[in-house]
């Protein structure tokens, strides 16, 4: 009896199946496949594995991206409530959680979120114990600090999304307003993901020139250009989007692609990432929070220390309490 798989490939040798870069993506939501489909379509891994708990929408999702892998370097996708399919992963993104919704805070969501982690993150480790986990799910700060002490990793290896995404809202409103390209301008959002962010006006600028330089009052009060309302717009961002379409998706899953590329390339990049800052310009805090951080194939190799302004590091210290008080209420 023929068998025409074997017939086909019978002199064609098989390549080593590649392991380095597989990709989890945990929640299969808005965000999670905007995760996703970021990471396919840039060709940043071959190999992305779906886990969500809602099993019909799980396959739906699978077998939509699987459709389309002849336009994504045949890349493999498979998907499963099981998280036995994780094993080996180099990789894994958590999107899964309560969404945000209208007007309310990152922080009203931590218990529930939490809550949530505590299924995830021992079942990730136990498949795949050499992972870097990036945490996603809001409030990411916290998150991060919930998902590093369930995990039982080491503090490089796990991160938070943190303001990589509003530093790039940072860089594309201070573009709009000066007629040139978002990677142009060169500018930094650190400290919370969230409502208390710190804008590092101090380093903002184009070709090397400081926009302090030309305006000594940019980002403060007594500037009669307003700057700083470009630092509430980024705040803002999320729920003037969530407003009006009800959830973010698509700008925060190229964010992920962005630094789940510099990971798996070990390309060494700087990003706004949440990280571990205790120690770090004055923190007391056992806290996360997001500083400029170089990624690689162990995760965080090393973090970029500011030259910040007083005021600055001052908000920052500000942002780190918030998240302190915040962490003291959590129940494990």
């Amino acid at each position: 009896m023929v068998n025409t798989k074997e017939a086909l490939l019978s002199m064609i040798s098989q390549p080593a199946e590649d392991s380095g870069s597989k990709v989890t993506v945990v929640g299969v939501g808005q965000v999670g496949m905007a995760c996703a489909f970021s990471i396919l379509s840039q060709g940043v891994s071959s190999e992305v594995v779906l886990v969500d708990v809602v099993a019909d929408k799980l396959k739906g999702e699978m077998m939509d991206l699987q459709h389309g892998a002849l336009f994504l370097k045949n890349a493999k996708i498979v998907a499963d409530t099981d998280y036995a399919v994780t094993a080996g992963s180099k990789l894994c993104i958590i999107t899964a959680g309560v969404r945000q919704k209208e007007g309310e805070s990152r922080l009203d969501l931590v218990q529930r979120n939490t809550d949530v982690l505590k299924h995830i993150v021992p079942k990730l480790v136990q498949y795949s114990p050499d992972t870097i986990l990036l945490v996603v799910s809001n409030p990411v700060d916290i998150l991060t600090y919930v998902a590093w002490k369930l995990s039982g990793l080491p503090k490089n290896r796990v991160i938070g999304s943190g303001t990589n995404l509003d530093t790039s809202r940072f860089r594309f409103l201070i573009s709009q307003k000066l007629g040139v390209a978002p990677s142009s301008v060169h500018g930094w959002i650190i400290g919370e993901h969230g409502d208390s962010s710190v804008a590092i006006w101090s380093g903002v600028n184009v070709a090397g020139v400081r926009l302090r330089e030309i305006n000594a009052a940019v980002g403060t009060e007594s500037d009669p250009e307003n700057w700083k309302d470009i630092h509430k717009q980024v705040i803002m961002s999320a729920y003037d989007v969530i407003k009006l379409k009800g959830y973010t998706s698509w700008a925060i899953g190229l964010s992920v692609a962005s630094l789940a590329s510099s990971i798996l390339r070990n390309s060494n990049n700087v990003h706004a990432v949440s990280t571990y800052v205790k120690g770090l310009h004055q923190v007391e805090q056992d806290v996360f929070l997001s500083v400029p951080a170089v990624l690689g194939e162990n995760g965080i190799s090393l973090i970029v220390k500011q030259r910040l302004t007083p005021e600055e590091n001052q908000s920052l210290l500000k942002s780190a309490s918030v998240m302190a008080e915040v962490q003291e209420g959590l129940k494990f």
